[in-house]
């Protein structure tokens, strides 16, 4: 116990050498955040704080930008990525000039390849380190646990998330809060966004239902900031050990990332450590479990360190016993586990089998076990009502071709992804294969994965200086399918060192090589047009992408 105490010591020790950290969290984007950071800055310079603007982003709010008036402002640094000058925010000229306090806005942001750092809250953490204090902004919907929460909520996917531990080490985090209906008509006035983007954000992401969600998700998030800062760090150590948290991870889950955030609000709200507990059995050694498996694997260890677990790889063939032995040594009062469906047969029920989460709930003493059902059944009607409205747009536009060919089919049922963040061409290639295969049930992911792989050892399938097409021929379909994203920011290929805006995945019947060849000789000419790839670059939402392509083939059949 005086171990523990003399660690906490210096724990306080060495947070009060860095600097602190003060959050605007809001739950959307227009409630005030920016605004109520540049108030605080004009406060402070009233009051003889040294105060610079790290990086703020004013939107064209012209309230917002008259408050930088006798502000100081930190040029940026200008980078230069695909041959497009980038600005971002200058860290190392930040921590030359040492202020009192340095206003970064936006923590969420992804910086440009090439940058310090990969995110801006890793810029700020490192200026926060040299004894620069920082007053930044956040939305609530950018916090890496509540992803499946936001998304099931709203229906969007949020690309830029970081890890909740940032908002849990802030020093003080203040709600910026207005009425749905305040926010709407602040909208429809044009102080959010510049003329024409308006209306779009009202028919999408700014819906009534969406906004009071993330209202409600934002004023739960500053509840548990504030029960948690009122306890004594020290007193909270000591009676913290008793109950951690524990959450068991599997090979086979195709749901573990969002085990892990359910966890990781569990062990936020009561205040505890957490441990993510991977129990490998002799059947899941590297050399027997497939590639895809073991990235995937890998890739949910390295969220479970994100989300803030300390993690645990085990080998043995009873994973209970294992589970529970580690409970014990650890005074681990909570195992979370997922909930694989598993149901016994009859016969393993009469032969006395039971499933791992009957043993451990039969063979634990005193340790509260925590299902969480994580597969989801409201997203996947969501994504069906998805797919039926989509459907309904192709069959509009295929409506209005006369006797489309299989190359025009191919491409009016195409996948459509976009992407506003930089984007590394294996993860591109792989939500493109996913969204595939989620609306043809038929092809299997591990097989076109590998078949893909082995069609990109065989050359690059980057065309110029803007176009990617990998693709593959399989067997057991009879036609080509497509996906397409396009990223604003970019496709990165490290292995070539060479980038794409669009990506374009084909898959082919081998058993149709003609139909492959002139679908990749119609893309081929489609992606040699200027003004159809600059449209491409422009397009805000899928069905927009649908009438470029739409408007582009009834061009060529006008020639």
């Amino acid at each position: 116990m005086e171990e523990n105490r003399a660690d906490s010591f210096l724990r306080l020790i060495k947070r009060s050498q860095r600097g602190r950290l003060r959050i605007y969290l809001g739950y959307c984007a227009g409630v005030g955040k920016t605004f109520q950071m540049l108030l605080e800055a004009k406060r402070l310079r009233e009051q003889g704080i040294d105060v610079v603007v790290g990086i703020v982003e004013t939107h064209g709010r012209k309230e917002t930008e008259a408050l930088l008036d006798n502000l100081e402002i930190i040029p940026r640094k200008t980078l230069t990525y695909r041959g497009i000058e980038i600005s971002e925010m200058d860290i190392e000229a930040i921590i030359r000039r040492r202020p009192a306090v340095v206003l970064v806005d936006e923590l969420a942001h992804t910086n440009v390849p090439g940058s310090r750092n990969a995110k801006r809250f890793q810029d700020v953490e490192d200026i926060l380190a040299t004894g620069i204090h920082v007053v930044s902004t956040l939305n609530v919907q950018h916090l890496e646990s509540l992803y499946e929460t936001v998304e099931q909520a709203t229906g969007v996917r949020v690309k830029e998330r970081l890890p909740d531990r940032i908002v849990l080490q802030a020093d003080q985090l203040v709600n910026v809060d207005i009425a749905t209906d305040d926010l709407l008509q602040r909208l429809k006035e044009g102080k959010v966004y510049l003329a024409g983007k308006a209306e779009s954000a009202l028919s999408n992401f700014f819906r009534q239902e969406n906004l009071e969600q993330l209202r409600e998700l934002t004023l739960r998030e500053v509840a548990a900031q504030i029960d948690s800062n009122r306890r004594s760090p020290l007193q909270d150590e000591a009676a913290s050990s008793p109950d951690q948290v524990m959450v068991c991870l599997s090979s086979k889950s195709e749901n573990s990332a969002a085990l892990l955030r359910y966890a990781s609000r569990i062990a936020g709200r009561l205040n505890r450590n957490w441990y993510a507990v991977y129990v490998q059995s002799l059947s899941e050694s590297p050399e027997m479990i497939d590639a895809g498996i073991q990235r995937r694997l890998s890739n949910t260890l390295a969220l479970a360190q994100q989300l803030g677990a300390t993690v645990f790889i085990y080998k043995g063939n009873d994973i209970v016993s294992t589970v529970l032995q580690f409970a014990k040594e650890y005074r681990v009062g909570h195992i979370v586990v997922g909930n694989s469906g598993e149901r016994p047969s009859l016969f393993r029920r009469l032969t006395g089998k039971r499933t791992l989460i009957e043993r451990l709930i039969g063979e634990s003493q005193g340790i509260t076990i925590v299902v969480p059902d994580i597969r989801q059944p409201a997203e996947t009607r969501k994504q069906l009502r998805s797919a039926d409205y989509l459907t309904g747009i192709r069959a509009n536009l295929r409506g209005r071709q006369q006797a489309p060919d299989d190359r025009e089919a191919s491409i009016f049922n195409a996948n459509v992804l976009l992407w506003n963040e930089v984007s590394e061409k294996e993860t591109a290639l792989r939500q493109l294969l996913e969204a595939l295969c989620r609306t043809h049930a038929s092809i299997p992911f591990d097989y076109a994965w590998r078949a893909i792989l082995e069609r990109e050892k065989q050359g690059a399938t980057f065309i110029g200086e803007e176009i990617a097409l990998p693709h593959a021929r399989l067997e057991g379909i009879e036609s080509s399918v497509l996906a397409i994203g396009v990223s604003k920011l970019g496709i990165y290929d490290p292995g070539s060192n060479n980038t794409a805006t669009i990506m374009f995945l084909m898959l082919s019947p081998i058993s149709r090589p003609d139909s492959h060849i002139r679908l990749l000789g119609m893309i081929s000419r489609m992606s040699g047009d200027s003004q159809w790839r600059s449209a491409m670059r422009q397009a805000r939402s899928e069905i927009e992408v649908m009438e470029i392509l739409r408007n582009w083939i009834a061009g060529q059949k006008k020639r």
